[in-house]
């Protein structure tokens, strides 16, 4: 074997451990955005088509109070992207709205359960009907195996 050949070998295992020690280093800070800040994907696609599918339900920004992407704490609907987008209608201040994103066609769906604002300050999650539902709701809690 000359020099060069072995100027090569030793390039490509210094990179090799390089980019092993990288990938070891940078995992950890990876997982942790993730668990923080939720799948930067599904963040993407939730932003990206709820905005739209409520335009097209007829709703403007003059309606919506507030709307963003949130990271549930819990197991929901395997049918589903684990994010959700919230939204607060401007004429019903004290339910907040759920919509998910179907994994197989990427659809929109209204979940079933809402948040609503109690007069003592205290959430609670309801189901019932209000002005913003919508006929065909999913339950984000059931097919959660």
């Amino acid at each position: 074997m000359n020099r060069e050949e072995n100027d090569i070998k030793k390039k490509i295992i210094w990179f090799a451990v390089g980019l092993i020690i990288f990938i070891i280093v940078a995992f950890p800070f990876g997982f942790f955005y993730v668990l923080n800040n939720g799948n930067p994907y599904t963040k993407y696609i939730a932003n990206k088509n709820v905005p739209v599918y409520l335009e097209k339900k007829g709703y403007t920004k003059k309606d919506i109070m507030e709307a963003s992407y949130v990271e549930p704490k819990y197991i929901i609907n395997k049918d589903f992207y684990h994010g959700h987008y919230m939204v607060i209608f401007k004429d019903e201040q004290d339910v907040t709205y759920y919509y998910g994103i179907t994994k197989k066609r990427k659809t929109v769906k209204q979940f079933c359960e809402k948040d609503k604002l109690l007069s003592d300050g205290v959430t609670d999650i309801f189901e019932g009907k209000t002005k913003h539902s919508e006929g065909k709701c999913v339950n984000s809690l059931e097919n959660r195996n």
